[in-house]
């Protein structure tokens, strides 16, 4: 009976030290938060040598070109960051009609728009409905 106790003990520890880990990766896969509160993105990142990089990143609204070595980051380039083709749209139909749009797709979430939604097939059966 001890050993079986033992046993249950050492499972629960064992998820609870697993629950942390996710829980902390979760947090910290978000993006990099400054101390105001901006996050930083990193768009993409391509090697072009052997201990140099090019990097894309965008912090608060701004696209940077960095030059990344061994013992330097250089910016390159400096821009605005593009808007969302999504957000564009929108904001090209209010424009033109004077109406606020709202975002069909307002469930965020892992399957949203897939298949797998339940959003998707409620949407389905509703447009099919007359």
């Amino acid at each position: 009976m001890d050993t079986l106790f033992l046993a249950l003990r050492v499972l629960l520890s064992l998820a609870a030290v697993l629950g942390v880990i996710w829980f902390a990766q979760r947090r910290l896969s978000k993006g990099v938060r400054t101390k105001a509160g901006k996050t930083i993105n990193v768009v993409g990142r391509q090697g072009v040598g052997a201990k140099a990089s090019v990097a894309v990143i965008d912090v608060d609204g701004k696209r940077f070109l960095l030059g990344v070595t061994e013992h330097a980051v250089t910016i390159l380039h400096t821009s605005d960051a593009p808007v969302a083709p999504a957000e564009a749209f929108s904001q090209a139909l209010e424009a033109e009609t004077g109406e606020k749009v709202v975002a069909i797709a307002a469930a965020k979430g892992p399957l949203a728009g897939s298949i797998l939604s339940a959003d998707t097939w409620r949407r389905a059966f509703a447009s099919l409905r007359p």
